[in-house]
């Protein structure tokens, strides 16, 4: 009876874990990975690399643009803990210092986001084959919405979709995350910065204004 009645209580903890929601969570603190945007109802699309430290606060992002025929690279080093923004040009061997907004965010779901469903991306019937995943959804400021899908087990962030009236729809996907920062050389601005001044702006960049200036960047030169 005692063997019993311990299987019988195993058999209902096992089961009351797998019947609790997922919840929000954080992404590990230091990562590195790749990544696409599409943005501009598809007529703006990079690929590139990303470093990521929460930690400290930095990232590195290097872009690969692709714009019809257009295709150019820009290197990215944003510095949250000095409030500093880096635009490198390796082509014309430039560099822009410009002001950050010192608002981190770190990689995470937020806290009230809504929970959309769990799914395999992949297949479930063998060990291997699929990905466990969360998708979650939530309201953007000035009338926008979003969606966004991490894994179950370790909250690595696969899928961004953002919409608002202003900028439109705006498409993430993450690829190959590495738990940890292989070269802490990415978080040292390049010796061509070393002579870069302080560009002044009425409004500091974000993250998401430096994602978007390549986007400024592409129409300018068209």
């Amino acid at each position: 009876m005692n063997f019993l009645s311990v299987l019988s209580c195993l058999g209902l903890l096992l089961a009351a874990a797998v019947a609790q929601d997922p919840k929000p969570c954080f992404s590990p603190p230091l990562m590195s990975g790749g990544f696409s945007v599409m943005s501009g109802n598809g007529n703006f699309m990079t690929t590139g690399t990303i470093s990521f430290d929460a930690y400290g606060q930095r990232m590195r992002v290097r872009n690969y643009v692709m714009n019809g025929n257009q295709t150019y690279g820009v290197d990215q080093l944003m510095l949250f803990n000095q409030k500093i923004y880096y635009e490198i040009d390796w082509s014309k061997m430039s560099c822009k210092k410009m002001m950050l907004d010192d608002a981190f965010i770190p990689m995470h779901v937020p806290s009230d986001a809504k929970l959309m469903g769990q799914v395999f991306l992949g297949s479930s019937s063998s060990w291997g084959m699929g990905v466990l995943v969360n998708s979650w959804y939530g309201s953007l400021p000035n009338h926008g919405q979003y969606s966004t899908v991490f894994t179950e087990i370790g909250c690595i962030p696969m899928v961004y979709n953002a919409y608002t009236p202003a900028s439109g729809w705006i498409i993430i996907s993450t690829f190959n995350w590495v738990v940890g920062n292989t070269n802490p050389q990415d978080y040292v601005p390049p010796f061509i910065c070393a002579r870069a001044k302080l560009e002044e702006t009425e409004t500091p960049h974000t993250i998401f204004t430096a994602l978007e200036s390549l986007a400024m960047k592409t129409k300018k030169e068209e």
